[in-house]
């Protein structure tokens, strides 16, 4: 039988300055300039980062980390003046399979996101801003999945 699965990432949120988080590639051009890129930064203005970077330690005792996720996040906090940043710390360096890891979201979560954000008190002004969306933009997100599923 084998043994326990070791924990990737430390168990605590970490604050660290933006200048000792090392980026293993660059943001492009043409990604800053896509509707993606405007409408994290959007969010970003609007609520914050959700979603901490996630970063490895170069080596022991140096306060330099390399970047494993949030390369775009990265650049908006930098863009927006921030000088740091919520953090996971990884255990072991998993910059090459990291990425690999993560889901993007799907249309069907991004509905349910919505819909939950509305059903606490989000107004559809606010949750329209942190999208980058006119309010009108939210409605046809409501009643993506009217219909398909039958709850209960």
């Amino acid at each position: 039988m084998p043994g326990p699965v070791k924990i990737a990432f430390e168990k605590k949120i970490v604050v660290l300055p933006l200048g000792v988080i090392l980026p293993l590639r660059a943001v492009s051009f043409a990604l800053k300039q896509s509707a993606k890129y405007q409408r994290i930064a959007h969010s970003i203005g609007e609520v914050g980062v959700i979603e901490p970077l996630s970063v490895a330690p170069m080596r022991q005792g140096q306060s330099q980390h390399l970047l494993l996720d949030g390369h775009v996040r990265l650049s908006i906090l930098a863009e927006q003046g921030a000088t740091e940043a919520r953090c996971l710390i990884a255990d072991d360096d998993e910059g090459f399979t990291y990425n690999k890891r993560i889901n993007r979201l799907a249309t069907i979560q991004e509905h349910y996101m919505i819909v939950r954000a509305l059903e606490r008190g989000v107004s559809e002004e606010k949750l329209a801003r942190a999208l980058n969306l006119d309010v009108k933009g939210t409605h046809p997100r409501l009643g993506t999945l009217t219909g398909l599923f039958v709850e209960g």
